[in-house]
């Protein structure tokens, strides 16, 4: 098991201890299947960005200490020189350099995301969460599925949706993407 994820499913399952809950509880109260919850607190499997912010919000806690163990604490501004985002890599072919880990009570998560290419024929991922997402492409081409309706961007394009329909997002033309995201709940 990969040790960043087994770090944030140890974390899941302290915040679960700590307020007394069930995983059934959990699971419900987020949209997912007991199975899926228990996989995630046993690091058994990958966790989107969007279950991880929907669990932190469920219960009062930041992204940052789901996925970092560190608590913001800066509320009037919050710098983050080039590359020195906090970095998390799920899985091999996503990683997510999250932009604004030290800002206090922030309504956005900003990251730098880097997809690798995925062999031909992969099926692509579909994710569904509350909010709306904005991305900026950076380099490389990026194909985004948005409930069945394909759109290629090229680097300076952008996209603005609504995450509570289905989407899908890969690398084009064989090399990797990297693109801003900002994901608001």
């Amino acid at each position: 098991m990969d040790e960043q994820i087994r770090q944030i499913a140890d974390r899941l399952k302290g915040l679960r201890d700590a307020l007394e809950l069930k995983a059934e509880e959990v699971a419900k109260d987020c949209g997912l299947t007991v199975e899926e919850y228990n996989s995630m607190e046993a690091g058994e499997c990958d966790m989107s960005i969007s279950i991880l912010q929907r669990i932190a919000h469920r219960y009062g806690v930041t992204l940052d200490e789901l996925m970092f163990g560190e608590e913001p604490k800066m509320n009037s501004y919050f710098l983050t020189r080039k590359g020195a985002g906090v970095s998390v890599e799920r899985v091999k072919a996503y990683k997510y350099e999250l932009l604004a880990s030290g800002f206090k009570g922030r309504i956005a998560d900003p990251f730098i995301v880097t997809i690798e290419p995925k062999p031909e024929g992969t099926p692509l991922y579909f994710n569904t969460h509350q909010g709306q997402e904005f991305h900026l492409v950076i380099e490389g081409r990026l194909l985004v599925n948005i409930n069945g309706k394909e759109l290629e961007l090229d680097p300076g394009d952008t996209l603005y949706f609504d995450s509570g329909i289905p989407h899908g997002l890969k690398a084009l033309d064989g090399k990797h993407v990297k693109f801003l995201a900002i994901v608001i709940q």
